[in-house]
């Protein structure tokens, strides 16, 4: 068999589940490493524009090493710009429910405090709770269309602060040190960044919704008026309908576009323990709706790229 025809084969048994009729579906019978032929990295990452976040069962054969061996292959990878990072590794977050952290139990995208923020989150399950620690993807692109042409048009015009004063990945319950750590990294890094409410999607023109737990206020509007607004928003992406909901087993593989979505997982599991690894592609810098102001990070942040290897 040739490799054309062995490529061709490993793509025709790929199989796509879709898990919700406006984001989320599970890929089949593709066993995730950094060897992945090209032409299936392609297929992963049109299934992933297409369908927001996608879903892999048992790869338990990945490790650190292997997960940012495979997610390099989406693009160069940045690390936690105020979370340590394991040794041994060039950006895995680490969110381990022991330590404070291995779970998101606000609505959030990955990073908005950031004047540029991830495009793709790759996140690996090690320990799973018996019960309980879903979690749920919105998409930010099908309720933007939902809004009303009124509230389209609000939301055009309107730009948000985001801030880090909130980060899940260090929680109140984190260890003193832990805390200390955030601390000091924070100083370092920025303190709030004014994102426009509407990007534009880089790669589908598609228009999404920057919102989330890191939104302050709306720039040029008080913090009350900011809340209602916010409110009316934010109900619209977290519909129900517009919603997909994961149960996690120890080995499997999301992957998510993060110009388009917000997640949330659910702290449900009690004092069980939940541990998942994250790896992040580089970020770029929202395109507002108008495609001519700029963005104004008030204090700009230092990114550390990984090693693309």
């Amino acid at each position: 068999m040739s490799d054309t025809t062995a490529l061709q084969n490993s793509i025709s048994r790929m199989e796509i589940i879709m898990r919700s009729a406006r984001l989320g579906a599970e890929i089949k019978n593709v066993r995730l490493s950094g060897d992945l032929p090209d032409e299936i990295v392609r297929a992963i990452n049109r299934a992933l524009l297409e369908h927001k976040v996608i879903f892999f069962r048992d790869q338990n054969h990945l490790d650190d090493a292997e997960q940012e061996r495979f997610a390099v292959r989406l693009g160069l990878l940045v690390a936690h710009p105020t979370a340590g990072i394991p040794k041994e590794t060039d950006c895995i977050l680490e969110l381990d429910s022991a330590r404070g952290g291995g779970y998101a139990d606000q609505w959030n995208t990955d990073v908005t405090f950031a004047d540029t923020y991830p495009k793709i989150s790759v996140l690996r399950s090690v320990l799973i709770p018996e019960f309980g620690g879903d979690t749920i993807w919105s998409n930010t692109a099908s309720a933007y269309l939902d809004l009303p042409a009124p509230l389209q048009k609000l939301a055009d015009d309107l730009w948000a602060i985001h801030s880090k004063a909130y980060d899940y990945a260090v929680k109140s319950e984190a260890t003193a040190a832990d805390r200390k750590h955030f601390e000091e990294i924070s100083t370092a890094t920025i303190k709030a960044t004014e994102h426009p409410v509407v990007r534009i999607h880089p790669e589908t023109g598609e228009r999404t919704l920057v919102l989330a737990n890191s939104v302050q206020r709306f720039v040029g509007l008080q913090k009350a008026t900011s809340q209602k607004l916010f409110d009316i928003f934010q109900s619209y992406i977290t519909s129900s309908e517009n919603t997909v909901r994961w149960s996690w087993k120890a080995g499997d593989v999301a992957i998510w576009d993060n110009r388009a979505t917000q997640h949330y997982t659910a702290n449900d599991f009690g004092d069980r323990h939940r541990a998942v690894r994250r790896a992040t592609k580089e970020r770029d810098e929202p395109v507002s709706a108008d495609r001519g102001r700029k963005l104004t990070p008030i204090r700009k942040s230092k990114a550390r790229a990984a090693k693309a290897a």
